[in-house]
């Protein structure tokens, strides 16, 4: 998946776009994102979806399926927030919020109306800032990106260290994904009893090649004589745009107006 993003962020059609450009684009939005409600937040994310998807012709089947992803993490964070519990003798205190539930001993479990509001509210900003993000992600490489966020001023330090992070994750990923489909071939997890020993194999090996690959990028960078700072080159010209900035002007005037409204 790293390369595949990698690579569209080469190839996209926005790629002669200045990264300026599109980064003070993502970033108006996200603060919008921050004070809209729901629906605005759902034309923020159908809005970046069409710049990601038509605009920058990112493949439709690529982006869903990093929606998703995403979405499976507010799944799994749903059940949290809208079943709740209290003691039975205050059940009438929760009337109006509880929509349906059952007793279970001195407790009443019951589903909230409020919850559900709640994760609704988060589920809207959530994937309108990811679309955000996505949009920066897919269409601006991310050595780039850090050398644009260089030239605003961001510490060099911290670009730096992001650059090593964005490296070994998809690294990290990339090892286990190795070692999982070794053990898988050879019946690694056939049985219960057999994954737990698998998983704890493959936790094992994961940990002593993240070392061995840490290792081995500092005496890369010692012998290459690195002074403390990544220096990336790239010869890629960008130009603004006059039209797309009056339309995302345009667009952020329209969406700050219906969430005033």
């Amino acid at each position: 998946m790293s390369l595949q993003i990698d690579t569209l962020a080469y190839t996209n059609r926005l790629r002669w776009l200045a990264p300026e450009q599109k980064l003070l684009f993502a970033i108006a939005l996200l603060i919008i994102t921050a004070f809209a409600h729901p629906p605005v937040q759902l034309l923020i994310a159908f809005w970046m979806s069409i710049w990601t998807v038509i605009y920058a012709k990112i493949p439709l089947k690529i982006y869903l399926k990093l929606v998703y992803i995403a979405t499976l993490f507010w799944l799994t964070s749903l059940p949290a927030l809208v079943i709740n519990g209290i003691q039975i003798n205050s059940v009438n205190l929760i009337q109006e919020d509880a929509i349906i539930g059952f007793n279970l001993g001195d407790y009443y479990l019951y589903i909230s109306n409020y919850g559900i509001e709640q994760g609704w509210t988060i589920l809207t900003r959530a994937i309108a800032s990811l679309s955000c993000l996505y949009f920066l992600m897919l269409t601006i490489p991310f050595t780039e990106l850090l050398q644009t966020l260089r030239r605003c001023g961001f510490p060099v330090l911290l670009t730096d260290i992001l650059l090593l992070m964005y490296r070994f994750i998809f690294l990290l990923l990339n090892t286990a994904s190795q070692l999982w489909i070794s053990q898988q071939s050879r019946g690694g997890y056939n049985s219960f009893k057999i994954s737990i020993k698998s998983l704890s194999l493959l936790i094992g090996q994961l940990l002593r090649r993240t070392l061995e690959n840490y290792r081995q990028v500092s005496l890369s960078l010692a012998s290459r004589g690195f002074n403390g700072e990544f220096k990336v080159w790239h010869s890629q010209r960008y130009h603004l745009s006059p039209r797309y900035a009056i339309e995302s002007m345009i667009g952020c005037v329209i969406l700050m107006g219906l969430s005033w409204i």
